[in-house]
């Protein structure tokens, strides 16, 4: 399957800002920061469980859940 991480960041993106401009450009931030640069994931990249498991926690920390 591919796809799976950038639809991740995009939720992560859209649950935690709920609209707020603001909110998507920090948390935006916060994920390239941790590694997760949005604009580099597309749907066709390859799912590394690894990395999934990774963003899932980051999500977990941000109050998230996918």
């Amino acid at each position: 399957m591919t796809g799976k991480i950038k639809r991740m960041i995009e939720t992560i993106i859209e649950k935690r800002s709920g609209g707020n401009e603001t909110l998507k450009n920090t948390t935006r931030t916060k994920l390239i920061i941790k590694g997760y640069h949005p604009d580099r994931w597309t749907l066709q990249s390859e799912d590394d469980p690894a990395k999934i498991a990774e963003l899932r926690q980051i999500a977990l920390d941000m109050g998230v859940k996918l």
